[in-house]
């Protein structure tokens, strides 16, 4: 039996495909009341709980052999955060304390590149750059950075844990519409594009869900794996996707002096219309950040291979497309 936490996220309902795909039996911890149209029609067990609840967490384990844990909240706004570093420290400790107390055979925990100490342009970011609450720039980078090195920890202590780092995630299955997502979506909606100069690193979500159970299967005790793709241009990513939609709308490139400006803004309006935020000071340095990122031990170690990316955006146009009922226009916004 496989628990997966997060099951009904980006990754986590595609991790989910994929393990009933090959055939293994899958427990899902979701929380009460929570929309579980990304598990529909899956051959799955969806069991309530709560990573902050220790009780329900020992319910969850009974009879898991793997865990992979992916629970967490994900933000790009700014400023102190609570709620986020409890979900992300505390819950992965609870989740370490279960897995230790069931006997479990492996944990698998989904962190972050984020986690990672951020390095100038010209260095290539590899496992051997470590984990770094103390400079990160934001409360999510520090919370997935501190629930890392607890992860470290408890191997070092006894406890069968690998931790795998994606980039930027992208591919079908996005129902509840990530960063990227939002944009495919948007121009498939034939919404107007606004965006700046920068770059970052996409991988395939279906590739990402591979190298999960790679690195639960194959990947060494208390080591770390990054699930990295292709550095992608904002403005490639966008020609990539009117290739496949057939449809353009001239852009409007904002000079990053006027977009540092907005930002100082932006995070106010958000939070004022209650959006889903999509330019912020997180987001806009993300962009301009050194996104040269290499998955050459994970692609040594577990096999790991992502696939282009040219058809993660046309399977990603492709389902969107096919799921449009799903979804309503979403308000215009940069990045």
């Amino acid at each position: 039996m496989d628990l997966v936490t997060g099951a009904t996220g980006h990754i986590g309902n595609v991790l989910v495909r994929e393990l009933v795909t090959r055939g293994r039996k899958v427990r899902a911890l979701t929380m009460p009341a929570e929309d579980l149209t990304p598990l529909k029609d899956l051959e799955v067990e969806c069991i309530e709980g709560d990573v902050l609840d220790a009780q329900t967490l020992a319910t969850a384990f009974q009879g898991v052999e793997n865990v992979y844990h992916l629970a967490g909240i994900i933000s790009i706004m700014p400023g102190k955060n609570d709620l986020l570093k409890l979900v992300n420290i505390l819950g992965t400790r609870n989740i370490i304390h279960a897995a230790r107390t069931a006997g479990v055979r492996r944990l698998t925990y989904t962190s972050s590149i984020h986690a990672i100490r951020r390095m100038p342009h010209g260095i290539t970011i590899d496992e051997n750059i470590p984990f770094d609450p103390q400079h990160a720039i934001s409360s999510y980078d520090l919370s997935k950075a501190q629930a890392s090195l607890d992860v470290l920890q408890a191997a070092q202590a006894g406890l069968d844990a690998v931790i795998v780092c994606p980039t930027g995630v992208i591919g079908p299955y996005d129902y509840r519409r990530s960063e990227i997502g939002q944009i495919i979506l948007g121009c498939v909606q034939k919404m107007p594009q606004v965006y700046i100069d920068g770059a970052y690193d996409f991988v395939d979500v279906r590739d990402v869900a591979q190298g999960l159970i790679a690195a639960n299967e194959k990947g060494k005790k208390g080591e770390t794996y990054i699930l990295s793709g292709e550095q992608v241009t904002v403005r490639r990513l966008l020609e990539t996707v009117w290739k496949f939609t057939g449809k353009r709308f001239p852009p409007l490139r904002v000079p990053l002096h006027m977009a540092r400006f907005f930002t100082i803004f932006t995070p106010f309006y958000y939070r004022l219309l209650q959006l889903k935020p999509r330019l912020t000071p997180y987001s806009l340095e993300t962009l301009l950040s050194n996104s040269k990122i290499s998955h050459t031990k994970a692609q040594r170690e577990l096999g790991y291979k992502p696939r282009p990316f040219t058809e993660s955006v046309a399977d990603t146009v492709k389902w969107f497309i096919e799921n449009m009922h799903l979804f309503k226009p979403a308000p215009t916004s940069m990045k």
